[in-house]
């Protein structure tokens, strides 16, 4: 065998090796960049914010009047349903880092970084779920510039939410112009 064929060889086995050590951390391996407090504290806030958003989607949906207010209503659900997944996501990658997803109502609107604005009327309901999205984008931006290189698994995760609630302000800034 070649020295590049050991060497291959050698890291198997230490990789086998380290896989045994603490493994009851999951998937938390040695080769962890992060700092995991950290990591699981800005899942805590996106959490909070998605749940935030579910919540305010949902009552945008079942208040939804009006001549127009039929195919908004519907988005109003669509968005709901998908900040619901955004809020799974986030909860099964806290659980995956060793923490426990905080779904304790009292503390959703207080680490949310969004705001729980009901609205009145048609347009205020898309208008306070537009501002709501533009600053999930931000924030979401800025956890993906801190999370970096160091886990790639949370960063892919916060890249595709963050696709989506560019799509929702996209949807949401269409309305506007609608209604």
């Amino acid at each position: 065998m070649s020295t590049e064929e050991t060497h291959f060889l050698t890291n198997v086995q230490e990789l086998r090796e380290k896989a045994r050590r603490h493994i009851e951390e999951g998937a938390v391996t040695q080769g962890y960049n992060a700092n995991r407090d950290v990591i699981i504290k800005l899942l805590q806030a996106a959490l909070a914010t998605e749940l935030v958003c579910v919540l305010r989607y949902r009552r945008h949906y079942y208040m939804a009047k009006g001549l127009n207010s039929e195919p908004v209503a519907q988005e109003f659900l669509e968005h709901a349903n998908e900040e619901q997944d955004h809020a799974d996501k986030l909860a099964l990658r806290i659980t995956q880092l060793g923490g426990e997803p905080d779904l304790n109502p009292d503390n959703l609107t207080k680490f949310s970084h969004s705001e729980y604005k009901e609205g009145r009327g048609l347009q205020d309901m898309i208008k306070e779920d537009l501002i709501a999205e533009r600053i999930a984008i931000d924030s979401y931006r800025e956890m993906i510039d801190y999370v970096n290189s160091k886990d790639p698994t949370t960063r892919r995760m916060l890249e595709e939410i963050l696709a989506k609630e560019e799509e929702h302000a996209d949807d949401l800034s269409d309305l506007m112009q609608v209604n």
